[in-house]
């Protein structure tokens, strides 16, 4: 209505924004501080509060009601929910879980966040009590009826079509009795999670009545706020829900308790996840994560995609505790599951990525780098310049080289809030920190000057947000130069034309409102109604008719919903989706539909197929023909349209642009007169040279020399980005150049990777992501290497210094080598490494080498899978490659190749590969990866030179070698203090008896080790024998562990380290040995041994647990987690994968629907961790009942020495392997072994707990709530695909 006032509010975690349209059509914009509580209780409220008394020049009271005639609407987003995530200061709540599985969401999926903490840190679980469900249902799977009655269970039709068994009724005297417990200790909010429940929700129904006439207050079923198969993210996304919504529903309590009548007559919204608006009294917990990021999305993909020609945009949301990246081109783009706080969330959400700290990322001079992030200053105290006693960061930089101006700031900083920006203490702090700097710079290197090390931080900051950016575009299969870079958020408009450049981009635009888009999206965006259910059906014409008939329904549902909040059927638009997927994989795609034309692959709501076919292969390069496609879930998103038009046009220009002031701006160039400007005095057609800085009240422009920014009709900022010149830079060390390369030589690494994910075949490289993608010096020397597996680190410099001992001067351009054997640098037969020499023009021999290491689900042997739990001979583990060429003069050798992968068959009992197609593709794929990291070294010789680009490498790898230096100089000082001596030595024993015996004599003058293994055990008939690479990289791992920052991963971290293993050893076998396992378990035990001998904390399980099951159909493999060692400082984890390996678990859910097993049991077992000052973290059962005749093979560790504690700990549990047969006889399985295993056997696996560290008389509190360490509180939130990217090729 015209007449009256309507509010747009962004509540963010340190100021809120507020967009306000008058009854005259005059805009007001606001910002004020979140918290402020000696001025006003609530910030959008007092924002509200101060438009209207400004506005109509009469006095309101903060002490009582507004009165709201005068409002029309509110529209807002807000913080309140990530906070309290993130905080844990939601409501206290219950977990009612499926008995069996008490401890499923404290385990998750088994992997730790960052795999070189040795203090496993994972968040908080929501709940504070837990109730076990006495009830089961299972899939019907091969169940006949007679057997079903016979066992009395009930045979029930899930929603997905699919049928199930209910072989245990809900126990409702059982959960009377437990809920009633919890009532009585003051916690009145459930969360019930049962398995399967997504697609059978009767349980959950009735556990819920049953909870709400006990009174509780607030019950989320999981099975109604999201019907997703998976129960642990659906399980965490229920207690989001019980732990969030209360929290919610209070503070909305509280913001209409301050208007009269509690906002009745107003139309109130709420920003959801998904970028859609909803009723204040549906705003739920699950949903509003995102609720205030998701403004900004809309505000710059409602006002940017179609005014620039529908170019694709990316949305680059920079303010001063976090930048936020996502993309727009004609649809928003959503994930439906995404982490936050540790919490995985299944709903749909905008993907907004979280790539830095924003203005508040730390600054650091650390080994020789800058380094930027990824510590924050936080809101609080925040940087230097707010006068708080915070630490340098990127503000402070901006500050320092004059691109902010203090005098346009509000008064709001200093302890009480009123003072301005103190530039004087941010100059002060980066005079000290150029004395660092210039300290270790050699005596005829120019010192750098103040500035020059602040620019130093600017450019290295850019260049690390650049990289997550082009992650995101890559990885779609989209060329990040062909975008638009809209630029928002109080921070964003100081880097826009650097970010954009780096890119590749040739235009940025700047919201005239950019300071507050997040609000002003919340003003634009249309109300949501979301509704969703599960399907297991294939996509073919015969089930069309159900599929219209679920769309239909669903889209009823959102219609009704809409129509009951005021909207008319003119105004409501439906949008239909299908989750798909190809049988046999896991990455399901959310498709809509292509209406154009009726097609045999079209149902009545259009060609969902084709859509599906089209992303699929412009994100990964291929389709797969003759593979069904698979319906995972059907969605209907309802969308009530707004029809508001917030777009005001300016006026044209009827001179030059009015100049504010001269100011002086550091640029690459040096010190440069910028003219300054007024945004609200510029007009339509005002161009602006760069420099210059456009002021806002809410936001700083800053337009670089060869940039020209051009005012909009609208009133926006568009900026055309000269292009990035030649770069002159010499070989010396530069330490600013040095971070910017080592970010661009981990961006060339990453980018490899996303190639070879892309147009790989198999579920191992696609989904799993077990690969790592490297690059090496002309010497062999890894210069970076992306992802961080652990036991890839370091293992394939050895295989490629092999290749060049051995080929030398023999290979040409175009020739690719593939090799897998363990004298040549391989871990173990399955990951296949392909390398490829890059040539120069001019330049006779290789002047780089790429490698990619690919995980081959099989290459022959004597079983399935190509690890064989008793193998002697490596030939029993598959085909075996030392220098073989894959490709010879540019030609792919196929044909040698296949001979190759099949010659195992020609050994009695064996078989070659048994997936020769995957084999081939993925192998291509990885000479795929090859080529594009030849390109981008290349690339980079161009534009720096070739002599420059080596000697970089050279200085990142002494950057390595320092870092790892410092470490043994502090550690050889701390010991030769306490014991006289610097000889570190340390002993552990594998299960049959063999010694890994360690000696480290270091020098602390000079930084430098012997690693000496003299003393370890033979070679062993078996195959837990290890690659002389698996120690390599075990040591590696244990190094970065041990200095605990983020280095450089490459040779330079082994320069200062001598390596002793004595031939023969199980560490350095003979060419016949097998090695499957010294893969998967040896190494873990090297790791317990350098850990032992550097005193750094007790062990760990030192066992991955791998466990195979199956016949001559399927077969399955898993890694089970267990107790991590306590520290000095620290508590053990509990039930979490430690070093070597990180693996995710398969859901129960997914496993009991896939595979003819029931999980029995999968929880903790409580007192298996060592006793200690520290106690160790306890181990897990883990029970598996079979529901056919399989055969089940372990291989196994800890069943015989247990994990040993340190500096008076004690042990942890050792292990244990228990098969109870279906007649009722238990029988104990030995470490590693393989059994026939008949219907109804159960097999029960104990995995080892972790050791105590100091003596149990000392012990400190039970700190079994994990709080994140002080040096963590203030790292920025990472969210957002290209996160759950990283996370997942971590958890391999």
């Amino acid at each position: 209505m015209e007449d009256k006032f309507c509010f747009a509010i962004d509540r963010g975690g340190t100021f809120t924004d507020v967009y306000a349209r008058c009854p005259n059509g005059k805009v007001r914009v606001m910002k004020l501080l979140s918290e402020d509580p000696s001025n006003y209780d609530d910030a959008p409220t007092e924002g509200i509060r101060r438009i209207l008394e400004q506005e109509s020049g009469e006095r309101i009271s903060r002490s009582a009601p507004m009165d709201t005639r005068k409002i029309d609407w509110i529209r807002m987003g807000t913080t309140v929910a990530t906070n309290a995530l993130l905080e844990r200061k939601g409501e206290r709540m219950t977990l009612a879980i499926t008995e069996g599985f008490k401890d499923l969401l404290h385990i998750g999926n088994q992997s730790r966040p960052n795999i070189f903490d040795l203090k496993v840190i994972c968040p908080d679980v929501l709940y504070e009590e837990v109730v076990e469900v006495r009830e089961r249902v299972i899939p019907r799977q091969d169940v006949m009826q007679m057997e079903a009655s016979n066992n009395q269970w009930d045979v029930q039709r899930g929603t997905t079509g699919e049928d199930l068994l209910v072989i245990k009724e809900v126990d409702e005297c059982k959960l009377r009795q437990d809920l009633m417990t919890v009532l009585k200790k003051g916690i009145t909010s459930l969360a019930v999670v049962l398995l399967h429940s997504y697609m059978y929700k009767a349980h959950e129904t009735k556990v819920g009545m049953i909870a709400r006439e006990l009174g509780f207050s607030h019950v989320s079923l999981s099975s109604e706020v999201i019907p997703m198969v998976k129960a642990v993210p659906r399980g965490y996304t229920a207690c989001s829900d019980a732990y969030l919504t209360p929290h919610i529903k209070s503070y909305l309590k509280g913001f209409a308790s301050g208007f009269k009548d509690e906002l009745k007559g107003v139309n109130v919204l709420f920003m959801q996840s998904d970028g859609g608006l909803t009723q204040m009294n549906r705003f739920c917990g699950s949903r509003a994560i995102l609720s205030g990021p998701a403004g900004g999305v809309v505000g710059y993909a409602m006002t940017s995609y179609k005014k620039l020609g529908c170019r694709p945009v990316i949305g680059f949301d920079m303010g001063g505790t976090s930048t936020d990246v996502s993309r727009y081109a004609g649809e928003y783009e959503h994930v439906f599951e995404s982490t936050t706080a540790g919490v995985t969330i299944q709903a749909p959400q905008l993907d907004v990525n979280t790539v830095a700290a924003g203005g508040g990322s730390q600054l650091f001079f650390r080994s020789g780098m800058f380094v930027v992030g990824p510590e924050s200053a936080g809101a609080h105290p925040g940087p230097v310049c707010y006068k708080k006693g915070g630490p340098l960061a990127v503000t402070d930089a901006n500050l320092a080289l004059g691109r902010l101006l203090p005098q346009y700031f509000p008064k709001i900083f200093g302890p009480k809030e009123n003072e301005p920006l103190d530039k004087k203490s941010t100059i002060a702090a980066f005079k000290k920190i150029a004395r660092e700097v210039n300290a270790g710079r050699p005596g005829k290197n120019k010192k750098l000057s103040d500035e020059e090390v602040a620019m130093g931080f600017i450019r290295v900051a850019n260049e690390a947000m650049c990289r997550p950016i082009r992650a995101l575009t890559q990885a779609k299969g989209h060329d990040t130069s062909q975008h638009v870079l809209a630029v928002f958020g109080g921070a964003g408009g100081q880097h826009a034309c650097a970010v954009g450049r780096a890119l590749g981009m040739q235009t940025a635009i700047v919201h005239k409102y950019a300071g507050i888009l997040s609000a002003f999206g919340m003003a634009l965006a249309d109300v949501v109604h979301e509704a969703q259910e599960p399907c297991a059906k294939t996509y073919h014409p015969d089930n069309f008719s159900y599929i219209d008939s679920r769309l239909e329904a669903l889209e009823q549902e959102c219609i009704t919903s809409l129509k009951d909040q005021g909207f008319s059927a003119k105004t409501i638009e439906c949008e239909t989706y299908l989750n798909l997927r190809y049988q046999g994989t896991d990455c399901a795609l959310m498709c809509t539909a292509v209406r154009d034309e009726a097609t045999s692959s079209a149902c009545s709501y259009g060609d969902f197929q084709q859509t599906f076919l089209d992303r699929y292969k412009r994100e990964f390069g291929f389709v797969i023909s003759d593979r069904e496609i698979l319906v995972d879930d059907i969605r209907v998103r309802g969308i009530g349209k707004s029809m508001i038009d917030v777009d005001e046009q300016v006026p044209q220009a009827q001179g030059e642009p009015q100049i504010e002031t001269v100011t002086s701006v550091y640029f690459e160039e040096g010190w440069l007169d910028t003219k300054v400007y007024m945004l609200d005095s510029l007009a339509c057609g005002h161009i602006i040279s760069g420099p210059a800085i456009i002021m806002d009240k809410l936001s700083t422009i800053l337009i670089e020399p060869d940039c020209t920014g051009s005012i909009t009709s609208y009133g926006d900022v568009q900026i055309q980005i000269g292009k990035a010149k030649r770069q002159v830079v010499g070989s010396d060390l530069d330490e600013i150049q040095l971070s910017i390369f080592s970010h661009r030589f981990m961006s060339l690494a990453e980018q490899m990777g996303r190639i070879l994910q892309r147009t790989s075949i198999s579920t191992n490289i696609k989904e799993r992501l077990d690969f790592s993608c490297a690059l090496f010096g002309p010497d062999g020397g890894l210069v970076s290497n992306a992802p961080h597996i652990p036991v890839h680190l370091g293992a394939m410099q050895e295989t490629v210094q092999y290749q060049i001992e051995a080929l030398g001067s023999e290979l040409r351009d175009g020739d690719v080598l593939l090799s897998n054997h363990p004298s040549a640098g391989g871990s173990h037969l399955p990951d296949l490494t392909v390398i490829t020499p890059v040539f120069h023009k001019g330049v006779d021999n290789p002047v780089f080498y790429v490698a990619s290491r690919g995980h081959h689900a099989d290459i022959g042997g004597i079983t399935p899978g190509s690890m064989p739990p008793h193998s002697t001979s490596i030939h029993q583990e598959g085909a075996v490659f030392l220098s073989f060429k894959l490709v010879e003069q540019g030609i792919f050798q196929e044909e040698k190749l296949t001979e190759a992968l099949m010659a195992p068959g020609r050994i009695p009992g064996s078989s070659g590969t048994r997936n020769l197609k995957d084999n081939l593709s993925d192998l291509r794929a990885q000479v795929a990866a090859n080529h594009k990291g030849i390109q981008l070294v290349n690339e980079l010789i161009d534009f720096y030179s070739l002599s420059v680009v080596q000697a970089y490498m050279n200085h990142i790898q002494t950057s390595a070698e320092l870092a790892v230096g410092d470490l043994l100089k502090k550690v050889g000082s701390d010991v030769r203090s306490k014991s006289g001596s610097c000889l570190l030595h340390a002993i552990d024993h594998m299960d049959d008896g063999s010694p890994i015996e360690l000696t480290v004599d270091i020098n602390v003058k000079e930084g430098t080790a012997v690693f000496d293994f003299q003393g370890t055990g033979p070679e062993v008939w078996g195959n837990c024998n290890a690659p002389r690479a698996v120690t390599v990289s075990a040591i590696i791992y244990c190094l970065r562990a041990m200095v605990g920052h983020d280095i450089p991963l490459n040779q330079g971290c082994l320069k200062p380290i001598s390596i002793k293993i004595p031939a023969g050893s199980i560490l350095n076998p003979s060419l016949e040995a097998a090695v499957v396992g010294g893969n998967v378990q040896t190494s873990q035990r090297v790791v317990d041994v350098i850990l032992r001998a550097f005193k750094a904390c007790a062990a760990s399980q030192g066992c991955m647990n791998n466990i195979t099951f199956g016949d001559d159909k399927f077969g399955y493999y898993e890694t089970v987690s267990g107790g991590a060692g306590a520290g000095p400082t620290w508590h053990g984890r509990s039930g979490v994968h430690v070093h070597m390996t990180n693996t995710r678990i398969t859901d129960p859910e997914i496993l009991e629907r896939r595979y003819p097993v029931t999980l029995n049991k999968f929880t903790l077992n409580p007192g298996t961790g060592g006793r200690g000052k520290f106690r160790g973290g306890d181990g897990i059962i883990r029970e598996l009942l079979f529901r056919r005749p399989l055969t089940l093979s372990i291989l196994t560790e800890r069943r015989v020495f247990a994990p040993y504690g340190l500096e008076g700990g004690e042990d942890g549990a050792k292990g244990n392997n228990i098969l109870i047969r279906n007649c009722g006889r238990v029988i104990r399985l030995a470490s590693k072994t393989s059994v026939a295993v008949g219907k109804g056997d159960v097999f029960q696996l104990f995995t080892p707990g972790g050791g105590g560290y100091g003596h149990p008389g000392n012990a400190a509190s039970d700190n079994s709530k994990y709080s994140e360490p002080p040096r963590k509180k203030h790292r920025y939130l990472q969210r957002g695909s290209v996160h759950e990217y990283t996370r997942a090729q971590e958890s391999v």
